[in-house]
């Protein structure tokens, strides 16, 4: 059986051979790599990987060692860096890697840049195509704006300017990408996905397409380690980024003089860039987002009470999980964010807004605390759902359900401890390495012999 993966960037487990600097970004999808090329006895699957590489780089049917086989690498140019663009020549640049490699399935992970529209219209073969979701752009970009003022949508900074790159911007650019992911969707035969979530919007757009379900894989540090009240630093809440609107720094920020006057120690620690700027240059070049989180921080005297810890790797991020008392989840809009499932399977307490896909994979009174999050009745899920809720969403509430949850938390340690013990058993099942490989396996199989 041969299987073709199409991956938005380079998996770090071939980046080493190939001399590239391996990114933290879809780091599940390697060890995924690793469990099939370790079993590739007997699974018998011969693996291919095609990814975006830059126009002066060449990689064509080179085979690397992973797992104790190899797979084949093919790389194929792609302007990632305006992933908003959609380049006909891309289905010439694919069709050529499956004519290559001829796979029997070629399977594309996430929808979220141009190259999964363009193999999903260019196959005449739809039954051999298979879709994996991760996010939905068309539908992120409904919650783009995440309860910012005015204000912040419309201005833009010297570097928003320069880049072209405002907030207004930054939206359009998902509702282009939003476009390409439905047309890419409606053109496959077949979809997995994880969540009530991205099965609602999927079976929307392509009712025909069998959806087959499957969980997802964490990064392989993950599986070790336990989170422990007696090693973190308490009253310290972790958020995992907060680079950008979607992800929802705000509502944190907004909430925290709430959670002051109860816990005055309160610290945020936040993974990823300090987009507010740590010197007169750098905030020069600072969005108009990372501008509003500054002015918040400022307004609310929170400088004490916030940190920017910059890029951190898997094994770093664990460490920060291990070291925190609570994670928290406070996007407007996610899938199944596979930073609430590392928290979860490290057994550290952990808070999450009820926005998407999180209710299909985190408990809300078992696993943890869900809280009022983002709704609008642009997005069907949310009118489907939760109803009224949607009309009566205010950002005052979300503010305020987000302080209390964090209270509540810290209030009942032995609730507290009770959550973490069902968020790792829980996390275990979901995210069971040996159980997503035999699912990825079955499916595969099923759609080969589908096709007789």
């Amino acid at each position: 059986m041969k299987i073709l993966w199409i991956c938005n960037s380079m998996p770090s487990v071939v980046a080493g051979h190939f001399k590239q600097e391996a990114t933290n970004k879809e780091g599940w999808l390697s060890g995924l790599c690793n469990v099939i090329m370790e079993k590739q006895k007997e699974n018998r699957i011969e693996l291919a990987l095609a990814f975006p590489v830059s126009m002066n780089t060449w990689i064509w049917g080179e085979y690397v060692p992973v797992g104790g086989g190899k797979v084949v690498c093919y790389g194929f140019y792609e302007d990632t860096a305006h992933p908003e663009v959609y380049d006909e020549e891309l289905k010439l640049r694919l069709l050529s890697i499956v004519g290559k490699f001829e796979p029997d399935v070629v399977h594309c992970f996430g929808t979220e840049y141009a190259h999964t529209c363009a193999i999903c219209e260019a196959m005449g073969d739809k039954s051999r195509l298979l879709v994996g979701i991760q996010g939905l752009c068309s539908v992120y970009a409904n919650a783009y704006f995440a309860d910012l003022p005015k204000r912040v949508i419309r201005r833009a900074t010297i570097r928003d300017i320069l880049k072209n790159d405002s907030i207004r911007k930054q939206r359009d650019k998902f509702v282009k990408r939003g476009m390409m992911e439905i047309r890419a969707v409606k053109a496959a035969g077949n979809v997995t996905g994880r969540t009530a979530w991205d099965k609602c919007y999927t079976s929307e757009w392509n009712p025909d397409a069998s959806y087959y379900m499957m969980n997802e894989t964490l990064r392989p540090e993950f599986y070790e380690g336990e989170w422990k009240e007696e090693n973190c630093i308490p009253y310290s809440v972790f958020l995992s980024q907060g680079d950008y609107p979607i992800k929802g720094l705000h509502y944190m920020l907004l909430a925290l003089p709430l959670i002051r006057e109860k816990y005055p120690q309160v610290k945020v620690y936040v993974a990823g860039n300090a987009i507010t700027g740590s010197s007169f240059y750098k905030r020069l070049k600072i969005s108009s987002y990372g501008k509003y989180i500054r002015e918040l921080i400022k307004r609310e005297g929170l400088k004490e009470h916030v940190e920017f810890l910059g890029k951190l790797n898997a094994q770093q991020m664990k460490e920060r999980y291990l070291k925190s008392n609570l994670y928290v989840c406070c996007s407007s809009i996610e899938n199944s964010p596979n930073s609430l499932g590392e928290a979860m399977i490290l057994g550290m307490p952990c808070i999450s807004a009820e926005v998407g896909g999180v209710a299909s994979i985190f408990t809300d009174g078992e696993d943890g605390l869900l809280y009022e999050g983002f709704k609008t009745p642009e997005n069907i899920f949310d009118i489907n759902f939760y109803g009224e809720k949607v009309n009566e969403y205010t950002l005052e509430n979300s503010v305020r359900s987000l302080a209390e949850a964090v209270i509540k938390m810290w209030e009942d340690r032995e609730m507290m401890l009770q959550f973490c013990k069902n968020a790792r058993k829980h996390a275990k099942s979901t995210h069971n390495r040996e159980l997503n490989y035999k699912k990825m396996q079955e499916i595969y199989t099923e759609i080969v012999e589908k096709q007789g």
